[in-house]
C-alpha cells in the first residue's frame, strides 16, 4: 500500500450533501460541522469563502476547495454580501435530521445563481495528521470534466430517490478527495511532502511500499533493498536523499504513528499493540515509543482516556 492511501484510511466521508437548492445572490453558507477537513466543489456559479482566520479565498465552477480546520467558516457570493441582506444557508453533514441545505423561502434573492457539492470528513483515530499536517488550511485546485460529470448525475439520482444514492455519493467523495489531493501534490513539485514524492521514486518507492504494506515484518536495510532490486548501499543514499532519514528510522517513525492509533483501541493490550507494529519485546516497544513520543505507551493512553473524559 502506498503512503497517501494508508493516510486516507484514518478518512471517511459521511453524510455529504448535494443540494439542488439554487442559491440566488445574496448568499451566504454557514460550514457547522468542525470537521478536520471538508471538501467543496462548485459545479454552477462561484463564491469566496470566509475562513475563520478573516481569509477570503475566491472558488469558482469547475474548482473544488479543501478546508482543513474544526471551526466554523463561511462562502459567500461575495465577502460583502455578509454585511447585507442576504439568503441565510445553514449545513451539517454529520446530524441526519440537519443534513440538508434549505434557506427560508421568503428570502429569494435575484442575482446569479450557484451549485454546490459538499462533503465533510470524520477522521477514526490518528493515523490521518500526518496528511494533515502536510495540507495549507485551505486549498483550491481545478477539477476533472469526468467528476463534474458524475456529480450532475448524483443530483438525478437524488431527483429520482434511487436507492443507494448516500452511499454513492459519499463513496463519491472520497474518490474525488483522492483526486484532489493527488492534483494538489503534484503541483506543489519538490515541496510536496517526501513520503508523496519518495512513492513515485523506482529507489524509494518500493521499499516505501513495502514498509507500509507490511510494518510488522523485521526489516533490514538489505530487505528493503531488495523490494528495490538495487544494493543496499543505493537504497541508503537514495532513500535518505528523497526522504530526509534513513529507512529503519522511517519504519520506526511509521510504526509508532500505528502504535498511536492501536492503542487507542482500551480492548488491545500493549503487549498486542507491540506485535501488531512489529515488537516481539513488549518492553523494547514501549522504550522505542517513550524515545519518540515522551511517553510510555501505558502513559499515552492513560492521557488520551483522561483528555476523553474532560472533554
Amino acid at each position: 500500500m502506498d503512503p497517501l492511501s494508508e493516510l486516507l484510511n484514518g478518512i471517511r466521508s459521511e453524510g455529504a450533501v448535494l443540494s439542488d437548492v439554487v442559491l440566488s445572490a445574496p448568499w451566504v453558507v454557514g460550514f457547522d460541522d468542525r470537521s478536520p477537513l471538508t471538501m467543496v466543489t462548485v459545479l454552477r456559479g462561484g463564491g469566496v469563502l470566509l475562513l475563520a482566520d478573516g481569509r477570503e479565498i475566491p472558488v469558482r465552477a469547475g474548482q473544488t476547495a479543501l478546508v482543513r480546520s474544526n471551526e466554523p467558516f463561511r462562502m459567500a457570493d461575495r465577502a460583502a454580501s455578509v454585511e447585507r441582506p442576504h439568503l441565510d444557508y445553514w449545513l451539517t453533514c454529520f446530524d441526519p435530521e440537519e443534513c440538508a441545505m434549505d434557506a427560508p423561502d421568503s428570502a429569494a434573492g435575484e442575482g446569479e445563481t450557484t451549485s454546490l457539492f459538499v462533503s465533510a470528513y470524520r477522521a477514526s483515530g490518528r493515523r490521518h495528521e500526518r496528511l494533515m499536517r502536510a495540507l495549507p488550511t485551505a486549498l483550491v485546485v481545478e477539477d476533472a470534466d469526468e467528476l463534474c460529470g458524475m456529480l450532475e448525475a448524483c443530483i438525478r439520482d437524488i431527483a429520482g430517490r434511487k436507492p443507494g444514492t448516500q452511499a454513492y455519493i459519499d463513496r463519491l467523495c472520497d474518490w474525488g478527495l483522492v483526486c484532489t489531493l493527488r492534483t494538489w501534490f503534484d503541483q506543489q513539485g519538490g515541496q510536496a511532502p517526501a513520503w508523496y514524492r519518495g512513492f513515485a521514486d523506482p529507489v524509494a518507492g518500493p521499499a516505501l511500499e513495502a514498509i507500509h504494506t507490511r510494518p510488522a515484518t523485521p526489516w533490514t536495510v538489505a530487505d528493503l533493498a531488495g523490494e528495490a532490486g538495487v544494493s543496499r548501499a543505493l537504497l541508503a543514499k537514495r532513500f535518505n536523499e528523497i526522504m530526509g532519514e534513513p529507512p529503519l528510522t522511517y519504519l520506526t517513525e511509521w510504526r509508532m504513528d500505528l502504535a498511536e492509533e492501536l492503542l487507542a483501541d482500551p480492548e488491545r493490550t500493549v503487549a498486542q499493540v507491540a506485535r501488531i507494529v512489529g515488537y516481539a519485546d513488549q518492553f523494547g516497544f514501549s522504550n522505542a515509543f517513550k524515545r519518540r513520543k515522551g511517553l510510555s505507551p501505558t502513559e499515552f493512553r492513560n492521557a488520551k482516556d483522561h483528555a476523553a473524559t474532560a472533554a
